[in-house]
Parts: structure tokens; C-alpha cells; sequence
């Protein structure tokens, strides 16, 4: 499989991952998330699992400051229902870089269930923006939304996309409709990776704030 060549200049999040130490699946417990992985899970590239993958990244970030995140040691929260629009992407995606899983999730290891990551994730939460994360140890949570109207598409895709999806695209038509729609998510993790005015981050005392 070869994936665009902007994939490698994405961000990467750098996880330590108790439970992969525990059975000793990763050296030191620690283990490195790309762009590619996401798409890998999600079987696409395109502008909302870059925004997943940037909002996760940044809200971490606003939480571990330089320290490395700890995957399973984080609660996720969604505003919207799980099967609203993209948010099932999106939320599977977080789920893929901290771990928080819904009730279907693993349940941990021996009596006092051990690296448990179910009921992680939640759907239809009382927040202002596209997701939350908490930190189970600390408390500390940040509220993140998305801009994507910052990067928009290139105008020739108002010409190409209707015809892209209708099927009616030539296949020169549909080579560049590909081209600029990853162009845009290229620009998204790349030139607007820690973006303020794509990435919105807000202090959240996390569940004591929900209704």
C-alpha cells in the first residue's frame, strides 16, 4: 500500500501504553501513533479524520504538557450521538490513540479489572464543543472543536466534487478530485497542525460540568 508522501510529515503522538508494557508488547510501554494509522482504522483520508486525529492530538497535548499521555488513562466525551454524521469517526479514531472505548471495550485484567477501557467513551454529553478529554488521575479536561472552514477546499472542487460523486467524472476529472481533496487534508496536519484558528482548545473541569 503507498499512501501519500504527506503522511510522514503529519504530527506523530508518542503514547505510553501501560498495558502493552504489562504484557510486553512494546519496549518501555511505549508506543508511536501516525496519520496512516488512523486512516488505516478508519479506510480513508479525508477532512474529518484529520480533524479526529488533530483534535485528539492537540487536547493532549493541552493536558501532558511535555509529559508522555498515558493511553487508557484518559475519558473521552462526544457531544453528539454515535451514529450523528461523523461522529462514529471521529470517535473511533480517539479511541484509537487513547484508548477510551465505549461499553464494548476491554474490561480489564483480574478482580480489580486491570487496564480497563470500557465506558471511556461517552456519546451525547452536555459539551461545547466536537469532543472532550479528561484526565482519570488528575481531573484536568479540555473541551476541543474544530474550524475546518480555515482550510478550505480549493475552489476548482466546487466544479469537480458534484460530478465525483454523481459517478459523471471522467477519469482525469476524478485523478484530480483525489489530488485536491488530500491537498486539503495535507494542508490541514501539516500547515495548520497547531493552528488556533483550526484547533480550538478550552479548560473543562470535565464531569462536574455536565448536566
Amino acid at each position: 500500500m503507498t499512501f501519500p508522501a504527506f503522511f510522514d510529515d503529519a504530527p506523530i503522538l508518542r503514547m505510553r501504553e501501560p498495558l502493552a508494557a504489562f504484557l510486553g508488547a512494546a519496549e518501555d510501554g511505549v508506543i508511536a501513533y501516525r496519520y496512516a494509522d488512523a486512516v488505516r482504522l478508519a479506510g480513508h483520508s479525508c477532512p474529518a479524520v484529520a480533524s479526529a486525529y488533530l483534535m485528539v492530538l492537540n487536547g493532549l497535548e493541552a493536558l501532558y504538557d511535555d509529559q508522555l499521555p498515558e493511553r487508557g488513562g484518559i475519558k473521552v466525551f462526544m457531544r453528539n450521538e454515535r451514529d450523528h454524521a461523523t461522529t462514529g469517526v471521529l470517535a473511533s479514531v480517539a479511541t484509537l490513540l487513547t484508548g477510551a472505548a465505549p461499553e464494548t471495550g476491554f474490561q480489564g485484567i483480574g478482580p480489580a479489572r486491570r487496564f480497563a477501557r470500557n465506558d471511556l467513551l461517552r456519546f451525547a454529553t452536555d459539551i461545547e464543543g466536537t469532543l472532550a478529554l479528561v484526565r482519570r488521575d488528575t481531573g484536568k479536561g479540555v473541551v476541543v472543536d474544530i474550524n475546518t472552514d480555515h482550510v478550505p477546499h480549493d475552489p476548482a472542487m466546487s466544479r469537480l466534487m458534484p460530478r465525483a460523486v454523481s459517478g459523471e467524472a471522467t477519469p482525469e476529472e476524478q485523478a484530480e478530485f483525489g489530488r485536491l481533496w488530500q491537498d486539503r487534508v495535507r494542508r490541514m496536519l501539516v500547515e495548520h497542525p497547531n493552528d488556533p484558528k483550526l484547533i480550538h482548545i478550552y479548560a473543562w473541569e470535565g464531569e462536574d460540568d455536565l448536566a
